[in-house]
């Protein structure tokens, strides 16, 4: 498999200093040929299936997904990977045959957690708001985020401790004095949250909801939403990235209760992320309380 030259040299060079170099380049290239992907099949599904009464997932998902996996393995064979669509996968021996067992992904010491298609009802639906998202786990942390907007050609990218990156230009969360002047992603749950939405939202100049919940997340990192609040409904593949992404890029990042924001043993859907500049995250999350 042919490597597509690379073409970021400020985050590249952050990751050499912190010895992710290769890792943050192979999740550069494998997001960009899953972009493409995407963008050659935009508005001309062949296929269309029903998770649930809510979800969807076309062909673009499992190729986009098989893509990224094959790009990774053939670079780090004894990773392992959690991916959104088919879950939990072990890693290959020297040949490229997937090992007999996997370990528990929570017990893996690096971890691929992807998101091939975040935001595939808005695939589906021909809205171009959706992103690939890839993130490394190393020793259950985030260490190398990368999130790919096609329709915008936009590549957000962190490497904990080597700040965060967008189309190769360092980012970061401009602060703004009153929480009045701010924009928010809020999704919030239907049932049990509604005087807390008030409260929140008397506060704030306004809310949006993407239905991409990674590229929303991701958008904290330079400020295009001040603050991400979604304190359940998110899976890891969601924030594995977008939440370095936003931490690097200056956010305070926790979990909807104020607690650590990255945890490979909560279910799927059982995640929560609240994402702002620091002189506000704690007046947001009192309101989530």
């Amino acid at each position: 498999m042919a490597t597509a030259p690379l073409r970021d040299p400020a985050p590249l060079d952050a990751a050499r200093q912190l010895g992710l170099e290769r890792e943050l380049a192979v999740a550069l290239d494998a997001a960009r040929r899953a972009g493409a992907i995407q963008v050659e099949r935009y508005e001309r599904l062949e296929r269309i299936v029903h998770k649930s009464a809510h979800d969807v997932v076309t062909e673009v998902d499992t190729l986009s997904e098989e893509l990224i996996i094959a790009t990774i393995r053939a670079a780090f064979p004894t990773d392992l990977f959690l991916a959104e669509e088919s879950g939990h996968s072990g890693h290959s021996d020297h040949m490229g045959r997937p090992a007999a067992a996997a370990a528990p992904a929570a017990m893996a010491d690096r971890l691929w957690v992807i998101d091939p298609l975040d935001g595939t009802v808005n695939y589906a639906n021909g809205i171009p708001i959706f992103c690939v998202s890839i993130g490394l786990v190393v020793g259950g942390q985030p260490r190398v985020g990368v999130l790919l907007d096609p329709a915008r050609d936009d590549l957000y990218c962190a490497v904990a401790g080597g700040g965060a990156f967008l189309n190769d230009v360092p980012i970061h969360l401009p602060v703004k004095e009153k929480l009045s002047d701010c924009v928010v992603f809020l999704a919030l749950p239907p049932y049990g949250f509604a005087r807390r939405e008030w409260r929140i939202r008397k506060r704030i100049r306004v809310s949006r909801v993407l239905g991409s919940s990674a590229l929303g997340l991701a958008y904290v990192g330079n400020g295009r939403f001040d603050a991400f609040v979604q304190p359940r409904g998110l899976s890891p593949w969601d924030v594995a990235a977008a939440g370095l992404i936003a931490q690097e890029g200056g956010a305070t990042v926790t979990d909807g209760e104020g607690g650590q924001w990255f945890d490979l043993e909560r279910a799927s859907r059982g995640v929560g992320i609240l994402a702002a500049a620091p002189a506000h995250h704690a007046t947001l999350l009192e309101h989530l309380r």
